[in-house]
C-alpha cells in the first residue's frame, strides 16, 4: 500500500468515521478498565462482573427490541453464541483478575497481543499460511510482553499470568467472531454475548452480593456499565463503515488513554522497561495490521 493510496483511503468520509469511532471506543475501554480496577478494590469482583453485563445487556435489549422485534433473536448458530458469550465471560473475569494486581497502562499492552496471538492461532490450527515478517512481529510482540511482566524478576508473580490467560480466551473469542460474522446480525451477537455473560453471572449473585453504603460506588458500577455498551457499540459502528485491516491499527489508542488513565486515577507512570515494552507491542501489532492492508490490495480483495 503506498503513502497516496493509504491517503487516499484515509480522506474517505466512511473510513474516518470509523477510524473515530474505534479511537472513541478505546477511550471507553480504557475508562471502563480504569473504574473497574478503581471500583474493585471495594466491591466484590463477581458483582461488579454482574452489573456490567446487566447493564449492557439491558440497554441494547431496549434501544432494538422496539425497531427490530423479536426477529433480532432469530438465529441457526444458538450454541456458537453460547459460548462466545461464555469465552467473552471468562476474558471479563480474567481482565477484572487482572486489574486487581497490575497498573491499567501494562495490562492494557498486554491484552493488545491478542492480534498476533491470533496469527498463531492462524498458522498452528487453521494451518494458513504465515509470512516470516509476520512471524518476528509475533515474536516482537512477545518479547514486548516478556518486557512488562518480567519472569524472574522481583515484581514477577501468579498475577503477570493472568493477562496471558486473558489473551488466549480472548483470541478464541475473536476467531469465533469472524466466524458468526458471516452470517449472523452483528446485533444478534452483541444481545446473545450480553445475556449469556448476564445470566452466567447471576449464578454468583446470592453468594457474593454486597450493600454499598458508598453512593460512589454505585456511580462507578453504572459506569462501568455505561463505557461497556457505549464502547462496544462504537466498535460495531466502526466496523460498518471501514474494513478491520484499516481499523486494527488505531485500536492501539487504547493503550494511550489507558496509561492516562492510570496516571490520573492512580498517579502510576510506567517505568522505563514497561515503556519499552508498550512500545514494541504497539508497534509490532500495528505493523502486522499495516501488513494485512498490503496483503489485501496485493490479492486485490
Amino acid at each position: 500500500m503506498t503513502a497516496r493510496a493509504a491517503a487516499l483511503a484515509l480522506r474517505k468520509p466512511h473510513a474516518l468515521a470509523g477510524i473515530a469511532l474505534v479511537i472513541g471506543a478505546g477511550a471507553c475501554f480504557a475508562a471502563l478498565d480504569t473504574t473497574t480496577k478503581y471500583v474493585s478494590a471495594s466491591v466484590p469482583l463477581l458483582m461488579a462482573l454482574w452489573f456490567r453485563y446487566f447493564f449492557q445487556a439491558a440497554a441494547t435489549t431496549v434501544a432494538v427490541m422496539p425497531t427490530r422485534g423479536w426477529r433480532v433473536w432469530r438465529t441457526r448458530r444458538l450454541a456458537w453464541h453460547l459460548l462466545r458469550g461464555l469465552l467473552l465471560l471468562t476474558s471479563s473475569l480474567l481482565a477484572f483478575l487482572s486489574l486487581r494486581y497490575l497498573p491499567v497502562g501494562e495490562f492494557t499492552a498486554i491484552v493488545m497481543i491478542t492480534p498476533l496471538a491470533i496469527t498463531v492461532l492462524a498458522a498452528t490450527l487453521l494451518k494458513e499460511p504465515v509470512s516470516l515478517l509476520r512471524w518476528m512481529l509475533v515474536a516482537g510482540g512477545f518479547i514486548g510482553t516478556l518486557t512488562i511482566i518480567r519472569p524472574g524478576g522481583s515484581a514477577f508473580g501468579w498475577s503477570s499470568l493472568l493477562p496471558l490467560a486473558l489473551v488466549a480466551s480472548n483470541s478464541w473469542f475473536q476467531v469465533l467472531t469472524s466466524k458468526l460474522a458471516r452470517t449472523e446480525d452483528p446485533v444478534t451477537m452483541h444481545l446473545y454475548t450480553g445475556w449469556t455473560g448476564t445470566l452466567l453471572s447471576a449464578l454468583a449473585l446470592p453468594f457474593v452480593w454486597t450493600a454499598l453504603p458508598d453512593p460512589w460506588l454505585w456511580a462507578g458500577l453504572v459506569f462501568m456499565g455505561l463505557t461497556a455498551t457505549v464502547g462496544h457499540f462504537m466498535l460495531i459502528l466502526a466496523y460498518y463503515r471501514a474494513p478491520a485491516a484499516t481499523l486494527t491499527p488505531y485500536l492501539y489508542s487504547q493503550i494511550a488513554f489507558a496509561m492516562l488513565g492510570g496516571l490520573l486515577v492512580f498517579s502510576h507512570v510506567p517505568d522505563h522497561l514497561s515503556l519499552a515494552g508498550i512500545g514494541m507491542i504497539a508497534f509490532c501489532g500495528a505493523a502486522g495490521a499495516w501488513l494485512t492492508v498490503r496483503e489485501r490490495r496485493e490479492a486485490g480483495t
